[in-house]
């Protein structure tokens, strides 16, 4: 600053978005989560002689872990150099789920039509008062994660980086952090694209696109996934002109077909979305007139021009900085850190869980796996849990929503696993015809000849309210007789589900069985 300089200068809290820029912009709603996330004036405290847990990253995993432990008497440390709440609360399902909300009101206005209200021409989408909710909400959120809170607990909070020096000490900063067992829960951030030009024009990602305070009246969008996929939508319900590029050839591959096609099908066709998909030789410029996508798609070459481009390619796991060859920690920079079915690393001392360490990088297998954690760190003698035995649903937030649970027809083909297969749609059941949401399914995959469920998808817009009922039933070892056989209130979408049953119950009834029972109602005729 010169002599002649008035600007003020920065306090503590501004000087968070040097490290820290998803907390742009700095508005009131901002300074209320980074006050509770990542306190600016936060004190380190003295660290104990000794801890039973040490836990680095104070994500989901790490927040269930460190909370849990302390609940049953443990001394535990918690490590975080960023925001408390990880992605789920920063980055991730919080926001992305108010913007989606927002979507959906942005979408049954523009529906309205159809069910005969009738809205004025002009109606206009408020993008800063949507992203201004979704910062306010966030932050009324963000106590429940919050430094104090933890502290409240009786957990010693350390705002900075935490590194393995030794088999039993961590170091954040000048602290020394000595531990019995040490848990890493680092989480996962968003995968880079090596795409020629891309670094040079600039792009959003899940980290930085809640940041916006414009829409951007063109929006590139790369990579179909689940991430991919919820934003381009939202964005184009919010007036976005939406370009969606993906390599392969239809968008969610890793979904069931046909549930990816309803959803393909409402993107495209009902919000304007414009797919590119098996694009290839993907190259982006920057130019005076925005940012260039040109991809060849289906043997069409496009110059796809935009103001934003969204990078929504999956997530890459933090395992860099860690120190984890200095405690033999074996882990790879894609699949994250190894560990075995009770979460130990190679370190036996040391545990990992959340996305840093699992294939399944959702909030709730967060929450699953730390729950294993506790127990088979400070419970070392009793019976250990296992991964292999959760039962894992997850959902993709577009509209429709798709949730599935267990395993999909080419896994049980894969596992040696014969089934039988139960699909009933939506277009058949009255209260979906009645909310105008037909398009949806669910297909339930059941061991041949029996009722035991091995996986199951759904197609509907509460699809992710409604999967429970099945994994619970997975879980118990019910299968879809017993479904067929509980009352379901009417009319309701989610007895879609008791109608897999009954379709499951009419196979039972053989030729043998119907002419029998043919001949005893004519007996008693």
């Amino acid at each position: 600053m010169t002599a002649t300089d008035t600007t003020p200068a920065p306090t503590g809290v501004e000087r968070l978005l040097d490290d820290i820029p998803e907390l742009a912009p700095l508005d009131a709603h901002n300074r209320k989560l980074a006050s509770n996330v990542h306190p600016h004036d936060w004190i380190n405290p003295e660290p104990a002689e000794r801890y039973n847990l040490v836990v680095i990253g104070a994500g989901t995993a790490g927040l269930v872990t460190a909370i849990g432990a302390a609940g049953l008497g443990a001394k535990v440390a918690l490590v975080e150099r960023k925001l408390m709440g990880g992605d789920c609360l920063n980055v991730g399902c919080v926001p992305s789920k108010a913007l989606i909300r927002a979507a959906r009101a942005a979408a049954d206005v523009r529906d309205a039509r159809e069910f005969g209200v009738n809205v004025p021409d002009g109606v206009t989408i408020d993008f800063p008062k949507i992203m201004e909710r979704m910062r306010r909400l966030r932050a009324d959120i963000s106590p429940h994660d919050s430094a104090q809170r933890f502290a409240d607990q009786g957990i010693d909070v350390f705002i900075g980086n935490g590194v393995f020096e030794s088999d039993d000490t961590v170091a954040v900063g000048d602290k020394k952090l000595k531990f019995t067992k040490a848990v890493i829960a680092t989480g996962a951030r968003a995968a880079e694209l090596t795409t020629p030009g891309l670094a040079e024009a600039g792009y959003l990602t899940n980290e930085t696109v809640f940041s916006l305070t414009e829409l951007p009246k063109r929006l590139g969008v790369i990579g179909a996934g689940p991430i991919g996929c919820e934003l381009a939508q939202a964005f184009a319900r919010f007036g976005s002109e939406v370009y969606l590029v993906e390599s392969e050839h239809s968008i969610m591959t890793r979904e069931d077909p046909d549930a990816a096609a309803i959803v393909e099908q409402h993107m495209t066709e009902r919000d304007g979305i414009k797919l590119l998909c098996c694009g290839k030789n993907l190259t982006v410029r920057a130019e005076s007139d925005g940012k260039h996508l040109e991809v060849d798609s289906h043997g069409t070459h496009y110059d796809v021009v935009v103001d934003e481009i969204l990078v929504g390619v999956g997530r890459a796991p933090n395992v860099e900085g860690l120190g984890l060859d200095k405690v033999n920690v074996q882990f790879d920079t894609k699949r994250g850190i190894e560990v075995d079915d009770k979460l130990r690393t190679t370190n036996k001392r040391i545990f990992a869980c959340g996305d840093v360490a699992s294939k399944y990088k959702f909030t709730h297998t967060a929450d699953a796996l730390a729950r294993i954690v506790i127990q088979n760190s400070l419970f070392p003698f009793k019976p250990g849990a296992r991964a292999s035995a959760l039962t894992i649903p997850w959902c993709t937030y577009t509209d429709p929503e798709v949730a599935h649970v267990g395993m999909y027809a080419e896994d049980a083909k894969a596992a040696g696993i014969e089934t039988d297969e139960f699909r009933v749609d939506l277009s058949g059941l009255d209260r979906a015809i009645l909310d105008g949401e037909t398009e949806g399914f669910i297909k339930v995959l059941t061991k041949k000849g029996k009722d035991q469920i091995v996986g199951a998808t759904i197609v509907a817009r509460h699809a992710g309210e409604m999967i429970s009922e099945v994994t619970l039933a997975m879980v118990a070892g019910v299968g879809l007789g017993t479904i067929a056989n509980t009352i379901h209130p009417y009319p309701t979408q989610a007895e879609v589900i008791k109608r897999a049953g009954d379709a499951y119950n009419r196979t039972r009834l053989t030729p043998f069985v119907a002419s029998l029972f043919k001949k005893i109602m004519a007996w008693q005729r």
